[in-house]
């Protein structure tokens, strides 16, 4: 199934009908440069963002702590929620211990995570593999849970046991779950690099923007929020391709 022009108009329209308001607001003079650059100073900002090599300086290194960290997370998640969905035993040792750390907010433990390894790059990934680890978790673990009987006892009578079952029956069928989890702990991860970032980094876009806020840039500030944006719609982007590839049976009938 294609996404349609007039779906992508649509989806377009709000952004486009932001910006042109932005552009006039500056151009009328109503929006104060000095809080709020015009689209162009902005523009220009990116420039010479890309053309000094800064921008990407500083976002090689994100990119890095983001893939380090959600590959961390993102495995244990996942693996703590099959152990706790599958087995009684798993489900009591595990769950009530991970429903009390995920409700421990990112600030509260960056102090802790500084004293404890230093201002260098473990305690940034830290912060975002327990940002990708709860909300995959959680899915996984809700996913593995309700998977239908009927659709076991079947795997069962085809003689699929143990790890065959897991793999041939159970986690097919909590895919839609875990990509739920998979979009949620994408995003979270992303609020975590921003929290770690803005702590002691000396390298990446947490940085550019404190160096921005020090020296009055609003417009690099911008563009560092611009990243963010366009970042986090990317990655959502790629799970529902994901989603459509690995869950094909959802778009039969359904018109979007």
């Amino acid at each position: 199934m294609t996404v349609r022009g007039g779906d992508i108009a649509v989806r377009a329209s709000v952004p486009l009908l932001l910006l042109a308001a932005w552009a006039a607001g500056s151009a009328s003079g109503s929006i104060d440069p000095k809080v709020f650059p015009a689209p162009s100073s902005v523009v220009t900002a990116f420039v010479d963002l890309v053309r000094t090599g800064v921008l990407w300086d500083n976002l090689s290194v994100s990119l890095v702590r983001v893939a380090v960290g959600f590959a961390i997370g993102g495995a244990l998640g996942v693996t703590l929620g099959v152990i706790a969905g599958l087995y009684r035993i798993g489900d009591q040792l595990l769950d009530p211990t991970l429903q009390m750390l995920r409700t421990i907010p990112f600030l509260a433990i960056t102090p802790l995570l500084i004293l404890w390894f230093g201002i260098d790059e473990r305690p940034k990934i830290l912060i975002i593999a327990a940002a990708a680890l709860f909300p995959l978790y959680l899915n996984t673990h809700s996913g593995v849970r309700n998977v239908d009987r009927k659709i076991l006892e079947a795997g069962r009578v085809f003689g699929l046991r143990g790890a065959r079952l897991v793999r041939d029956v159970i986690l097919p069928e909590a895919t839609p779950s875990i990509l739920v989890g998979l979009r949620v702990s994408l995003s979270t991860s992303l609020l975590a690099l921003i929290v770690a970032e803005l702590t002691n980094a000396p390298q990446g876009l947490g940085f550019l923007m404190t160096s921005a806020q020090q020296y009055f840039q609003t417009d690099v500030l911008v563009v560092v929020v611009a990243i963010y944006a366009v970042w986090g719609l990317s990655v959502d982007l790629v799970v529902r391709g994901a989603e459509r590839v690995l869950l094909p049976f959802r778009r039969i009938g359904v018109r979007r």
